[in-house]
């Protein structure tokens, strides 16, 4: 049962991060190309789609130098909406 395991880790982990790779922008790859981290993906399944996950990309992060997410315009709810709290 644990080596079944193991294996279905290693899959899910190896798809997850093949897709990644190919859904990654070019100028955002680092150390290889998208190809080389294809490879060593598919040839070294833990090592290879764990070091994609934690190298193989310069994510942006949100307050280090990322675009800031726009607030919603508007109210979110009817109890932040003027007009609905008017006419209670």
């Amino acid at each position: 049962m644990g080596k079944a395991l193991l294996v279905v880790i290693a899959v899910v982990l190896v798809i997850y991060s093949i897709f990644d790779v190919l859904a990654t922008p070019r100028h955002q790859v680092k150390y290889l190309p998208k190809w080389g981290w294809v490879v060593v993906v598919l040839l070294v399944p833990y090592v290879g789609a764990l070091g994609w996950l934690l190298l193989g990309t310069a994510r942006m992060r949100p307050g280090r130098g990322g675009t800031p997410r726009p607030r919603p315009s508007g109210p979110r709810g009817p109890d932040d909406d003027p007009d609905y709290l008017r006419d209670l």
